[in-house]
């Protein structure tokens, strides 16, 4: 065993949470992150593109609330939009409309609930 096996295995949630992909290293193309291990070449991550990052983030916040995010009463919305602007959602192209569809509230109401947090 060469110990890039338990090293990938410990890359391999990550990767996951951000929506990437592992590759093998010789298939990586000029965008994608090689990562070493050992002073060898390893595994190779292709990074999504930063609007598929917000769904694939949008699809694992309802995951761990096990309930569809437009069923989530205000108080709840309101939160998931303030952890979303923490992570930069909405300066993904369309972020808002994408947040606002995902939560089942209009755009002006996603607006709302960021400007209440500015001024909270």
């Amino acid at each position: 065993m060469t110990g890039e096996e338990p090293f990938i295995a410990a890359v391999k949630p990550l990767v996951d949470a951000i929506g990437g992909e592992l590759l093998p290293p010789d298939e990586a193309g000029p965008e994608d992150v090689v990562l070493a291990w050992d002073g060898m070449d390893a595994v190779a991550v292709r990074l999504p593109q930063l609007a598929d990052s917000l769904d694939h983030i949008l699809a694992a916040m309802e995951r761990r609330r096990g309930m569809p995010l437009a069923d989530l009463d205000r108080k709840a919305k309101q939160e998931v939009v303030r952890i979303l602007e923490a992570r930069g959602a909405f300066a993904v192209r369309h972020g808002v409309e994408t947040v606002a569809g995902a939560l089942g509230v209009s755009r002006f109401t996603v607006y709302n609930y960021l400007n209440r947090e500015k001024e909270g």
